[in-house]
């Protein structure tokens, strides 16, 4: 279970300095450690084949004014100052801009939506009540349903993106790390020992995964604070020593005279330049775990001069070095005084191996988040930490991006095919985010659509320009992040239209109340002890898979609880406000409803947290019906948000070490009103009372009730889920045959089923066969 579910934003705390600072010092070691690399590969993928360094210095003068100014409107002014405020609660990335949009636009795919979730306090937050804008690109927008598939596509683009920087990042970085080795080796020995070592700190890196980061995380920080402060330091050395005046290349002139020298091979080069802002998508992604006046102080004041301080170090000992011969000779490390190169390699590897960690645990989270939001294909997620949010592990994709590193380092094998390839995955990302940015201007800043294309033109036309001297170089490397984007999307879009299809018809095939509460004693159905849980993805009516059940198995349990576990575009869901109880029939029947919701990055809780937290939300529902006297009626066919907001409740974890497992104790105390349930196996004891003062004593009927779920917990529950089996129907074109009875139904038996994804018991589960037609 989650310890910080449900937490206040951090984006909404009022900070001290003292906090602030901390807060940016640990961001060095989290947010920027893929940015603050970049120095090792930039100049030397620029240089690579489409310009050559010559003795007027041109060349070497232009690129480090693109390097500048790209640095200080990319990352700097977009991100920092613009971007960085799209946070949704505190929480940043591609998914929070979707969220933004979905919640403020009727645009969102997801099924099941309620009014209710329409008060989430983390839902209302972005949303002023008194200003209701209805702009023609509001209407527009939700009008047309294809613009809601092709504001997905845009979405999952990003996100494929991402992973395939996930993939490439940890390659580049590493090998150009270790690359510094060729200036110590002959040119026969360093090719054959550059790769084996990048692919053995790969191996290690990703063999590690399983640890979680926060064990030695807080040696991230220090590493990328000695690196930045390594590389400002040589810079400044460099430029003192060798060229004083290279800060006059700073001019956007110099940018004019290199693109009218070099021409076209000067614009196929800006696909090396472009690497100086790898990374940068990292500052909005990360902005939950920090803050973003920390984020922005550390990059201001620490990275930003950093990384110009280097890059122009780089530039004033290559305006005095022309004779090239090899590539190395205008790699960074050549710009490194003898006696500081081995030091200086073994900080640029650790640096790289917490740049890379960065980018894995980022591609960890992205996939998290798109599989709460039915988009990806369900995976096992291992929360490596108790006390740090958003610390998760995922063997599969671990084990899956360790055997793609590899692959890229052994085939490719110079910095130059690799840097192609990340230069179009990064880009490619930043046009996405500048595009939804551009929607949050209008629809949730309800800023003017002209400032809105202001801003897309502007940023958009410079993203452009690196995105076709990338797209250009797609045989020498890009090829391989538009292959890896294709083909997740395909995966991620058929994932979500079967999806989506199951849930049309889900709900087409729903039995009515009237069915259920006809079932009794003379149609020969038996109520046996226990609670019966049927998971479901609808929120109305009597699902099919308990109708099929019924019939094969003429027997239910006492207790019937239908259970939809639901996401919301929301980041967090408070615990407060996680549940939605109702009944479903008359109080005799015993039977309820209950809706869970998680947010997109909310974690969901192991068997015995969520099934104690079911029961205990279940009696509060019956004291909090009692209390009131009337029966409940909520926002959808009598649903309650359940929460401490409206019931005290109390829970005093104590161990319990005489209860055996299945078993519960409960007891009612009259002078205190209290039930005490033990979850089973858990070690836990969860108490609810009712004050006496200003509530009345429960009456018969609900003493009745409380005691029957009492009892039915200690004859213990069962998880009922529906088995799916999916075909497409008679008469479907070749395509949707092909995306339902071959790709998903391929995916959906190699990837884990709904029981491993809701933590479900397997000696509890019962699972019942269904038969999707679609």
């Amino acid at each position: 279970m989650d310890p910080e579910v449900g937490r206040i934003p951090v984006s909404l705390k009022k900070d001290s300095w003292k906090t602030i600072l901390l807060l940016a010092y640990q961001s060095l070691g989290v947010v920027y450690g893929d940015l603050s690399i970049s120095p090792l590969y930039v100049f030397k993928s620029t240089f690579a084949e489409d310009i050559q360094h010559s003795e007027t210095n041109e060349e070497i003068f232009g690129a480090l004014s693109f390097v500048f100014w790209t640095l200080t409107l990319v990352p700097l002014f977009k991100y920092v100052f613009i971007v960085l405020r799209a946070d949704d609660n505190g929480e940043g990335g591609t998914f929070a801009l979707y969220s933004l949009i979905c919640r403020h636009a009727n645009v969102s795919l997801l099924p099941n939506r309620q009014v209710a979730d329409e008060e989430l306090s983390t839902y209302k937050y972005e949303c002023p009540p008194e200003i209701t804008n209805r702009s023609r690109i509001k209407v527009w927008l939700e009008k047309h349903r294809k613009l809601h598939v092709a504001l997905l596509i845009v979405v999952m683009l990003g996100t494929c993106m991402v992973i395939g920087d996930g993939i490439l990042t940890p390659a580049i970085s590493v090998f150009s790390a270790v690359s510094g080795l060729e200036l110590s080796m002959s040119k026969e020995h360093h090719e054959y020992a550059v790769v084996p070592i990048t692919c053995f700190i790969l191996v290690c890196l990703f063999a590690l995964q399983h640890y979680g980061t926060h064990r030695v995380g807080i040696l991230f920080a220090p590493v990328v604070l000695t690196w930045l402060v390594c590389i400002s330091g040589l810079g400044i050395y460099n430029i003192v020593h060798w060229n004083p005046h290279v800060y006059q290349a700073l001019s956007p002139y110099y940018m004019f005279k290199f693109l009218k020298k070099t021409k076209k091979g000067g614009w196929m080069s800006l696909g090396g330049i472009l690497l100086c802002i790898t990374g940068s998508e990292a500052m909005f992604a990360d902005l939950g775990h920090f803050s973003y006046t920390a984020i922005q102080m550390a990059f201001t004041f620490v990275v930003y001069p950093s990384l110009i301080l280097a890059y122009m170090g780089q530039a004033a000992y290559l305006s005095k070095h022309h004779g090239i011969y090899t590539s190395y000779q205008i790699g960074f490390y050549a710009s490194v005084p003898e006696c500081l190169r081995w030091p200086v390699l073994g900080i640029a590897i650790l640096a790289s191996v917490v740049g890379s960690q960065a980018i894995i645990s980022g591609t960890f989270s992205i996939i998290n988040q798109s599989q709460s939001l039915g988009c990806f294909p369900r995976v096992k997620v291992v929360h490596t930490s108790d006390k740090i949010h958003g610390q998760i592990y995922i063997p599969e994709i671990n084990w899956m991006l360790m055997i793609l590193c590899i692959a890229v380092a052994v085939g490719f094998r110079d910095i130059k095919h690799m840097g192609n390839a990340s230069g179009l995955a990064v880009i490619t990302v930043m046009l996405v985010t500048t595009c939804l940015t551009s929607l949050v201007m209008i629809l949730c800043w309800h800023k003017s659509p002209f400032l809105a294309l202001a801003f897309l033109l502007f940023f958009g036309s410079i993203e452009v320009l690196y995105f076709s001297a990338s797209l250009i170089k797609f045989l020498e490397g890009a090829w391989l992040p538009i292959l890896l984007a294709l083909f997740l999307m395909i995966l991620m879009f058929v994932w979500h239209y079967a999806t989506i299809k199951k849930y049309e018809f889900d709900l087409h095939n729903k039995v009515s109340l009237d069915w259920l509460l006809a079932l009794g004693d003379k149609l020969g159905i038996v109520r046996v002890p226990g609670i019966g849980l049927v998971f479901t993805d609808i929120v109305s009516g009597v699902p099919a898979n308990f109708s099929r059940f019924v019939t094969n198995l003429p027997a239910f349990h006492r207790i019937l609880v239908f259970v939809c576990v639901k996401s919301v575009p929301v980041p967090f869901v408070p615990p407060s406000e996680r549940y939605l109880v109702g009944r479903v029939g008359p109080p005799y029947h015993r039977s309820y409803r209950c809706i869970v919701r998680y947010g997109y990055r909310d974690v969901h809780q192991d068997v015995d947290s969520f099934e104690s937290e079911l029961i205990a939300s279940l009696a509060d529902f019956i004291q909090l019906e009692a209390s009131s006297g009337e029966l409940m009626d909520g926002y959808e066919d009598g649903l309650t948000v359940i929460g401490r907001s409206l019931l005290t409740c109390h829970r005093n974890y104590n161990t319990v070490s005489s209860t055996p497992r299945g078993t519960m104790t409960g007891e009612l105390a009259p002078e205190e009103n209290a039930i005490e349930l033990a979850p089973a196996g858990a070690g836990k004891k969860v108490r609810f009372f009712l004050e006496e003062n200003g509530h009345p004593a429960l009456s018969e009927p609900a003493r009745e009730e409380l005691d029957d779920l009492l009892a039915a917990r200690e004859s213990g529950c069962a998880f009922v889920l529906g088995q799916s089996h999916v075909q497409a129907s008679p008469g479907s074109s070749i395509m949707k045959k092909l995306a339902i009875d071959v790709a998903y139904n391929f995916l959906r038996r190699n990837c884990r089923g709904p029981d491993v994804a809701l933590r479900v018991p397997p000696a509890s589960l019962l699972e019942v066969g269904m038969v999707y037609v679609l």
